[in-house]
């Protein structure tokens, strides 16, 4: 297949690129921090982009989705990496949309899709319960009884879950995985956001025999182990274009600064060790493109090997955007450890990014398993 975007796809990307930048640049984000924004993103801004569609590119349209494709998300994705904007469009439409898409009866869907299409709800997926990512491992429980269930547990670092309104808890049932949406207010929940480094939040929420009604579960638990990867899979790849934009926008501002850069009357950008390192940088990003359109490419077309590039593509771009983000700093010398400069941001970003779904030895291995190494 050929790696590129059609003229729709692109024409959707510049329109992006134009958006996040007028509206949601990298000073955005340090507006968001430095005022301690109580939500985290300006929801000015997410109205905005789920006016231009973007909540509901890949859904379907029979709840007032677009069915565009992920090339046409990842694209926008890759723009939003760009200028490190921050929304609830990761954690609600790429993650949480994709599990009721595949595990949600039709109540569900017509009660939730639409709404998140048009912007009104937002939703963020309760996994994690270790430090490091481990997909298939919880100890969170919901026990039947009284035509319902009772969850009791403790989640961490639940994207957006401080602000959600309705959250998507993974717990382990006694016939497999149970994936359970439920309104965040519900009596028994308590939620405490925490400020990650890079500038964006994430929550630590605990389950005190929370009292959920039969309509809450998504699926069947025999299938929720599946529905579960499938959206986690769909999640890494478009991290991965995040991550893309991130690292593209980093290697620019680092080529810039070396060709303006005057030391002992020359620009840096003339010494061949640093052209050295650059042309390193933008190698790296070449394959990484490839690796991350064939990836997008892979859930439009519903490809078995879905998941080996998932894990290909998250592994890369963990890789390629530390390179590159650490490179960027030593680059623009003392002033690149300053607040003063952006790229500390990218830098902030990098390290936080690459532990979100799996690390790169998490992805390095299950993508040795998927290929019965």
């Amino acid at each position: 297949m050929t790696l590129v975007l059609n003229e729709e796809q692109r024409l959707l990307k510049d329109t992006a690129k134009d958006f996040l930048n007028r509206i949601m640049p990298v000073s955005a984000l340090r507006q968001l921090r430095d005022q301690k924004d109580p939500l985290g993103y300006k929801r000015e801004h997410w109205q905005q982009m789920t006016d231009l569609g973007w909540a509901s590119m890949v859904l379907p349209e029979a709840y007032d989705g677009l069915e565009f494709g992920y090339l046409g998300l990842g694209a926008v994705i890759e723009e939003s990496g760009r200028t490190l904007a921050a929304s609830p469009l990761f954690s609600t439409v790429v993650l949480c949309s994709t599990i009721l898409i595949d595990g949600g009866d039709e109540e569900q869907k017509s009660a939730l899709l639409p709404r998140i299409a048009a912007g009104e709800l937002s939703l963020a997926l309760a996994l994690e319960e270790k430090p490091h990512h481990q997909p298939n491992a919880f100890t969170t429980t919901a026990t039947a009884g009284d035509g319902g269930y009772v969850i009791n547990g403790k989640k961490l670092f639940v994207l957006d879950g401080h602000s959600a309104d309705q959250l998507i808890v993974a717990t382990s049932l006694a016939s497999g995985v149970g994936l359970f949406i439920i309104d965040a207010n519900t009596p028994g929940i308590e939620r405490r956001r925490h400020h990650l480094i890079d500038s964006r939040n994430a929550a630590s929420i605990e389950f005190n025999q929370v009292k959920v009604s039969q309509s809450a579960l998504i699926s069947s638990p025999e299938q929720g182990q599946d529905i579960l990867n499938k959206a986690l899979d769909y999640g890494r790849i478009c991290l991965a274009a995040e991550m893309l934009g991130s690292a593209t926008e980093c290697f620019e501002r680092t080529v810039a600064y070396l060709k303006e850069r005057d030391q002992f009357g020359v620009k840096i950008g003339s010494f061949q060790a640093l052209q050295h390192r650059a042309a390193k940088m933008y190698i790296e990003l070449e394959l990484s493109k490839s690796v991350v359109l064939d990836a997008l490419s892979a859930i439009d077309d519903k490809r078995a090997d879905l998941p080996q590039l998932a894990s290909l593509a998250k592994a890369r771009l963990n890789d390629v955007f530390e390179l590159v983000s650490n490179e960027a700093v030593q680059m623009h010398g003392g002033i690149g450890v300053t607040d003063e400069l952006d790229i500390g941001f990218f830098l902030k970003r990098s390290r936080v990014a690459s532990q979100i779904l799996g690390n790169s030895s998490f992805h390095r291995d299950r993508y040795a398993s998927l290929c019965g190494y």
